[in-house]
C-alpha cells in the first residue's frame, strides 16, 4: 500500500531579489549576555502537511491558471512551490491577515509584505562557505507596499547597519526574548526569526505588516537566470575582491552566480558602505522588473515556470502568504501598475559610531504617507551608488508656447507644478530620501582596488 501522496501544489508569489553581503556573527554581533550565546543556535519547526491528492490537484490547476494572468507582474518575478520536497514550514506573524477566498481576483486593499535577505550559508551548498561559517542576519530588509487602489507601489531598503529598537519578540523554541533599545536591524533574524524583524519594522514605521517572505542566495542565481541574464549597466570600473567581482565600464548582462555577487558587492561601488550598495542593488532590481514585464519573458512559459520555481526553493513564507490564492492575488494587485509608479526607495540615515540612524523628521514622513497611502514621488537623487544612464532615452522637453496662460499671456515656468493639474495624493519626499524608479535607466558607479 502506498503510504499517501505529498502535496505537490503549485503556489505563486512575487519576490525582491534579496541578496546580501556575508558578514559573521562575530563582525556585528557581540554578545551581551547568556541569553544572547544561544541565539546562533534558534531553529525554526514546523511540519508539512499531508493533504488530499484531489484537493492538490485543484491547486495545481488554479496556480497553473494564475501563472498566465499574473505573468504581467512586476516587483520581481513569478515564484512557484512545485513539490512538496520544496515547501518550508510556515513562519507564524503577530498581525496576520486571514487570505481571500479561492479565487485569482487582485487581493482587496493595500498591502505591507516585508522581504528579507538572509545571510545564512546553511543548505545553500559548498560556494559560499560552511554551513556554520555565518549566523542568520538579514543584510537586506525591504518593505513592500502596494496602495489600496492598486495605482502604485513602493519597495522602501533599510540598511542593515541601521539602529533601531527592538521590542520583545517570540523565540521559535519557546518562551520570548527581551526588548532592546538600540540593536542593528540586521540582528533581528536572529532574534527570533522572520517574525521578530517584522514586530521590528512595525514599531519602527507604525506600519500593521501582515505578509513576509525570508529569501536566500540560490533563489536569486536561479531567477537571474531563469529570465536569460539581466542587462546592467556600469559608469565605472567594478572591483571587489571579496566578492570576485570585475566588471569595466558598460552594459553587461549577468545571471547565476555573476548576479548574485553583484549584488553583494559593498567595496566595489560606491564608496564603498551599505548605503552605497542598496543604491547600487537598485539598479539591478529596476532593470529586472522591466526584464520580467518584457514581451520575451512574458510570452515564454518556460521562463515564467523558470521563474516561479527558481525562488520557492530558497524561500520560507509567513503563514498568511503560504496560501495559493493569497499569493496570485497579491500578483495580480501588482500585474498592471507602470513602471514609473513602483518606486525603490532607501530610508533618510545619518552616521554615528558603528552604524546609522533614522533621520528625523524625514524619516517619519515617508511611513506617515505610505500609512496614508499616497502616492510617492522622490525628492533626492538616485543615490551614491547609483546614477542617471547617459545613453537613457531623452525625453522632450514641453513646449513653452504650449504652456502659455490664455488670460495673462504669460509663459508658466516648467520647474513649477500646476496647482490645478498635480495630483493631490501625490506626496513629493525629502531630497534626503534617495532612490529611482522602475521605470528610471540608471548606471552602477563603480569603485575601483585603488580607491578601496
Amino acid at each position: 500500500m502506498s503510504r499517501g501522496f505529498e502535496s505537490h501544489a503549485l503556489r505563486i508569489f512575487i519576490c525582491t531579489a534579496c541578496i546580501n553581503e556575508g558578514t559573521s556573527v562575530s563582525d556585528q554581533l557581540r554578545p551581551r549576555s547568556s541569553r544572547s550565546r544561544k541565539l546562533a543556535t534558534i531553529a525554526r519547526h514546523g511540519r508539512l502537511r499531508r493533504s488530499n491528492p484531489f484537493i492538490a490537484l485543484a491547486k495545481v490547476l488554479a496556480a497553473s491558471l494564475a501563472v498566465v494572468l499574473v505573468s504581467g507582474v512586476s516587483v520581481a518575478a513569478i515564484a512557484t512551490y512545485d513539490v512538496a520536497a520544496s515547501v518550508q514550514p510556515d513562519v507564524k506573524l503577530a498581525n496576520e491577515t486571514a487570505g481571500p477566498a479561492t479565487s485569482i481576483d487582485a487581493i482587496e486593499g493595500g498591502v505591507n509584505l516585508l522581504i528579507v535577505g538572509s545571510d545564512s550559508r546553511k543548505g545553500q551548498g559548498e560556494a559560499f562557505g560552511p554551513e556554520d561559517s555565518t549566523g542568520d542576519l538579514n543584510d537586506v530588509t525591504m518593505l513592500l507596499h502596494i496602495s489600496e487602489d492598486h495605482s502604485n507601489a513602493s519597495v522602501i531598503s533599510f540598511p542593515r547597519d541601521l539602529y533601531v529598537p527592538i521590542p520583545e519578540c517570540p523565540d521559535p523554541e519557546g518562551g520570548t526574548f527581551d526588548s532592546m533599545s538600540s540593536q542593528k536591524i540586521n540582528t533581528t533574524l536572529t532574534y527570533g526569526g522572520l517574525a521578530c524583524t517584522v514586530l521590528t519594522v512595525e514599531k519602527l514605521t507604525g506600519l500593521s505588516i501582515p505578509y513576509a517572505a525570508e529569501v536566500q542566495f540560490n533563489g536569486v542565481i536561479a531567477m537571474s537566470t531563469a529570465v536569460g541574464g539581466v542587462p546592467v549597466c556600469v559608469a565605472e570600473d567594478i572591483e571587489d575582491e571579496y566578492t570576485n567581482t570585475y566588471l569595466e565600464a558598460g552594459m553587461h548582462t549577468l545571471e547565476g552566480t555573476a548576479a548574485l555577487q553583484f549584488l553583494r558587492t559593498r567595496h566595489g561601488v560606491g564608496d564603498g558602505s551599505d548605503l552605497t550598495r542598496i543604491s547600487n542593488q537598485q539598479v539591478f532590481l529596476s532593470s529586472l522588473m522591466r526584464t520580467v514585464k518584457s514581451a520575451d519573458t512574458l510570452t515564454d512559459p518556460l521562463k515564467v515556470y523558470s521563474l516561479a520555481k527558481a525562488v520557492t526553493a530558497n524561500m520560507s513564507l509567513s503563514t498568511s502568504l503560504n496560501d495559493v490564492s493569497t499569493l496570485a492575488s497579491i500578483a495580480v494587485a501588482l500585474k498592471d501598475i507602470d513602471l514609473s509608479k513602483v518606486v525603490f526607495i532607501q530610508v533618510p540615515t545619518g552616521t554615528v559610531d558603528g552604524g546609522v540612524e533614522a533621520v528625523e523628521p524625514d524619516f517619519g514622513d515617508l511611513f506617515a504617507a505610505v500609512a496614508a497611502d499616497a502616492s510617492l514621488q522622490l525628492g533626492g537623487t538616485t543615490g551614491g551608488g547609483a546614477t542617471v544612464d547617459p545613453n537613457a532615452p531623452v525625453v522632450a522637453e514641453p513646449d513653452p508656447a504650449a504652456t502659455v496662460d490664455p488670460a495673462t499671456g504669460e509663459v508658466a515656468d516648467p520647474a513649477v507644478p500646476d496647482p490645478a493639474v498635480t495630483d493631490p495624493s501625490t506626496t513629493v519626499l525629502s531630497d534626503s530620501v534617495t532612490g529611482q524608479t522602475a521605470g528610471e535607466l540608471t548606471c552602477s558607479v563603480g569603485r575601483t582596488l585603488d580607491d578601496q
